[in-house]
């Protein structure tokens, strides 16, 4: 048995190297970085995180904090226990949001702690299948000039993906395709290039995009439309001619399975950080292989690994434009198109605190 003795959550803003880009979120100068660290009676911690991409990060911080009160003194073993009680209370007032980020972040930590405890690192905790993952770069960068963003996919190639997630969604249709054309001539016929659109279009708008995107041959076109439009979702994954990602918005296992038993989608993608953490995005996984569909990640790079490589049906890790790799003692490891999973205890990740202290609140 591991008592939780603390839950101890704090804030930090994180700047990027280069401000980033899409078609919801606009300028993208920092990102806003919440862990959860829950400690137990023997003194073994945990440590979970998520992020925002600007805005709420202290009302994250601020559930983390009624996390703790409602954590303190229960067994950190019981991870699905845990995970429906702090579901349950928060769940008038929360249901998504900040409570599930929060919520994330600590279910996270858990998963942590109990792999530690176990000696095992987290995929191996979680039934094992690969440790060689399958990874792309995810660049968010649509208002990068077409120069950088070519000159980023160099960059991405260079570093050892093997795998490239550009932005589409500009104002006028023929920029974005003149775009994608451009990087499908840079990375040849058969590299995988995926298009992620931030729920940008209307869905006639995005059919007729997928229509005029569908010669690039792209693995998926992400986020077409909001999240919500479940029907929306199966017209263009009917009409438009290309394979629909989706899933970085939803928050819970039951939006997933009415995306993917209705909404017609070829890739659900869920994010640890957002949809409750390591115990609903296995369930997701679990979900997605029932339905004979491979399921991706967005986000959180240095945990999902494990995740999906604890996944016989993962397709492809992405590599989060929101990295901590300048913050943890030992980054995401790439070779030749694939991500490792870590054999260190828990998920691996130790945070340079001393670092993320100095950063300006």
């Amino acid at each position: 048995m591991a008592i939780i003795r603390e839950v101890q959550s704090d804030y930090f803003r994180v700047p990027l190297p280069v401000p980033l880009s899409d078609s919801t979120h606009g300028l993208i100068p920092n990102f806003e970085l919440v862990t959860i660290r829950v400690r137990d009676a023997d003194g073994a911690e945990g440590v979970g995180y998520t992020y925002t991409v600007g805005r709420n990060g202290r009302a994250v911080q601020a559930v983390g904090l009624e996390i703790a009160e409602l954590a303190r003194g229960h067994d950190a073993d019981l991870a699905e226990a845990l995970w429906q009680s702090v579901w349950w209370a928060l769940h008038y007032g929360g249901r998504g949001g900040p409570s599930v980020l929060a919520q994330s972040a600590f279910d996270m930590a858990i998963w942590d702690l109990k792999a530690k405890r176990a000696k095992l690192p987290l995929w191996r905790m979680l039934g094992g299948f690969d440790p060689k993952v399958p990874v792309y770069a995810g660049g968010v960068d649509l208002d990068f000039p077409l120069e950088q963003l070519l000159k980023q996919a160099e960059t991405f190639l260079d570093k050892g993906y093997r795998a490239i997630k550009m932005k589409v969604g500009r104002k006028i249709l023929a920029e974005d395709v003149a775009r994608v054309a451009a990087m499908r001539e840079l990375l040849g016929e058969g590299f995988p290039l995926m298009a992620d659109a931030n729920m940008k279009w209307s869905v006639d708008e995005a059919i007729r995009a997928a229509r005029a995107l569908t010669p690039f041959n792209l693995v998926w076109l992400e986020e077409p439309i909001i999240p919500d439009d479940v029907a929306g979702h199966a017209r263009i994954a009917t009409e438009g001619g290309l394979p629909i990602a989706t899933g970085e918005n939803m928050r819970t296992i039951w939006e997933f399975r009415q995306m993917i038993e209705q909404g017609k989608i070829s890739f659900p993608e869920p994010d640890v950080t957002n949809c409750g953490g390591v115990t609903p995005f296995m369930k997701i996984a679990h979900l997605a292989e029932a339905h004979n569909l491979p399921v991706t990640s967005h986000g959180a790079h240095d945990v999902t690994v494990h995740l999906l490589a604890a996944a016989p049906n993962r397709s492809y890790l992405e590599a989060h434009g929101f990295g901590i790799e300048h913050y943890i003692a030992e980054p995401l490891k790439i070779n030749e198109g694939f991500a490792i999973a870590p054999e260190r205890h828990g998920h691996g990740i130790e945070f340079d605190w001393q670092k993320l202290a100095a950063l300006p609140a």
